[in-house]
């Protein structure tokens, strides 16, 4: 290669880098106030539902995250092509934060082939007939490829805690069922989400922290609003009725399974446009960090390929 053009091809290569570190920078000082890696001084009440960083970008909101949607698009490509990491993305909250929005929005760029969308709703008599953590482990994203839990094991340490009875379903042997339960598990889960680590999979949790104040009025306008009856139940509100006990289940869950390689992002979701903006951004950051490029040619490929492109002009 001449002199003159390796020094431009260097030079636009560094270019790039800088920009992507940029980015990174830029999108980690967004998302870095929900981020949650250490849980031992954790406190829900010291996330506000309400939080926009004293922003408001509800009207540029759309055009900000088709940007963001693009640019999750071509490093899914890369994240395919590379075939060496998996992406897991967790999703938790209270009934109406905007789980199934927020994964609908942030994910509509994405190849479907590459990405996969599980709703863990309550277990089956099979789910209930293997240990906890089997329903979910079974639908782990292969490598090159996004998943995503709407709800996941952690339902396990929630649900359950509010709701003994359920536990009572899993015929798990007496003598193993007891205080140190839950301990038990944010143990079994650390460890699980540890092993995944290692083995290339990259974990992000999102707890969409909504306020009792904004749930009542969605379930209001889910009751109001004709075309969203279908998204009412009344165990919504029987399930609100114990807003305390799964806010505490939330936060001591938080504290115990916070990690640095499987954090929390405890993220506003009182305004849905913030909601989506902060999760596509941690979505778009935790890909850029993984280097991600499309594989190289080799020089046995190259030879292959110029005899492909031969064959193929020398058509009749």
């Amino acid at each position: 290669m001449d002199a003159s053009l390796s020094y431009i091809v260097v030079s636009a290569a560094r270019q790039v880098e800088r920009a992507i570190r940029r980015n990174l920078l830029k999108e980690w000082k967004f998302i870095k106030p929900y981020h949650v890696d250490d849980g031992k001084k954790f406190r829900l009440k010291d996330f506000d539902p309400a939080d926009t960083q004293g922003l408001d970008l509800r009207q540029e909101a759309g055009n900000l995250l088709k940007n963001g949607i693009a640019r999750l698009s071509d490093m899914q490509q890369k994240l395919y092509a590379q075939d060496r990491w998996a992406l897991l993305l967790i999703f938790q909250a209270m009934d109406a934060a905007g789980k199934d929005s927020v994964i609908r929005h942030v994910m509509s760029g994405v190849n479907p082939q590459g990405c996969q969308v599980y709703a863990f709703k309550a277990p089956s008599t099979e789910e209930l007939s293997h240990d906890f953590l089997w329903r979910t482990s079974k639908n782990l994203p292969q490598r090159g490829h996004i998943g995503i839990f709407n709800r996941s094991y952690y339902e396990e340490v929630l649900v359950v805690r509010v709701h003994p009875q359920v536990l009572a379903k899993e015929r798990i042997p007496a003598s193993l069922v007891t205080k140190k339960i839950w301990k038990e598990r944010f143990e079994a889960i650390n460890s699980f989400e540890s092993y995944l680590d290692r083995e290339g999979v990259v974990i992000r949790k999102f707890f969409l922290n909504v306020s009792k104040t904004e749930q009542k009025r969605r379930f209001l306008s889910r009751l109001q609003e004709p075309d969203k009856n279908w998204k009412f139940s009344e165990d919504d509100v029987r399930e609100r009725e114990r807003w305390d006990d799964y806010s505490s289940a939330y936060e001591d869950m938080i504290r115990h399974t916070a990690t640095p390689h499987a954090p929390w992002y405890v993220v506003p979701a009182d305004h849905k446009w913030f909601t989506r903006l902060v999760v596509a951004s941690t979505v778009i950051h935790t890909l850029g960090s993984l280097n991600l490029s499309f594989p190289s040619v080799s020089p046995d490929k190259k030879k292959d390929l110029d005899s492909a492109r031969k064959l193929l002009l020398n058509e009749n």
